[in-house]
């Protein structure tokens, strides 16, 4: 896919992995990048166009639909660290809103792409972060589901895993961090090849490869 001279939205795209996607894409020459965010003030980069956008909310959601109904390029950004039920409501239930959403938007222009941001968590858990864990593990497996649902209107479904990203949800993490320009990079960088999945680092490589590994 050919991101310049593209439209791209990026949910959660204020701070953090959400900020990098939009700086990214507009330095590699998109003609519009909407920020999807709660709170449009909170968008600084005059380069981007805000949209309020809670992927939680059902009306809002259609709402930006609606609006941006010239975006090629969807990114699932957006997600929480917390509750359960918030996790769950975010990371997955979110993310299923905004692709059936926009599902007809790319196919009205073309097919374009829709990335899922998802973690090396949807493939191993641990007790801390089990909750977590369970949502992008949802995730992955729809955004499996969407790959096969979304081919025939020529849409490219993307999954991308990483580890620890220097962000301010891994603030507390001491082990090596990803930068969130990295991620990006890595992600478009796939999206533009037509890749179906990327695998950042080395943590998210070995978590795939184990889960087709022969038990000792």
């Amino acid at each position: 896919m050919r991101l310049e001279g593209g439209v791209a939205l990026v949910t959660g795209a204020n701070r953090g992995l959400g900020a990098a996607f939009a700086r990214a894409l507009v330095e590699r020459g998109a003609k519009t990048v909407y920020a999807g965010v709660r709170d449009p003030a909170s968008v600084r980069d005059p380069r981007l166009v805000p949209v309020r956008l809670d992927v939680t909310d059902p009306a809002q959601v259609a709402a930006a639909a609606e609006r941006c109904g010239d975006v090629d390029l969807l990114i699932n950004n957006a997600g929480v660290l917390g509750e359960a039920e918030r996790e769950m409501a975010t990371n997955y239930h979110g993310t299923l809103a905004m692709s059936r959403a926009f599902a007809p938007v790319l196919a009205r222009n073309g097919g374009g792409a829709l990335v899922n941001m998802l973690s090396v968590l949807s493939f191993i858990t641990f007790p801390q972060v089990a909750t977590y864990a369970a949502s992008k593990a949802a995730a992955w497996s729809l955004t499996n589901a969407l790959r096969q649902e979304l081919r025939e209107q020529g849409t490219l479904v993307v999954g991308v895993h990483a580890g620890y990203i220097d962000t301010e949800m891994a603030a507390r993490v001491t082990a090596p961090k990803v930068s969130p320009e990295l991620v990006a990079a890595m992600t478009l960088d796939g999206v533009a090849a037509g890749l179906t999945e990327v695998l950042v680092d080395e943590l998210s490589r070995g978590a795939k490869a184990g889960l087709s590994a022969v038990p000792a």
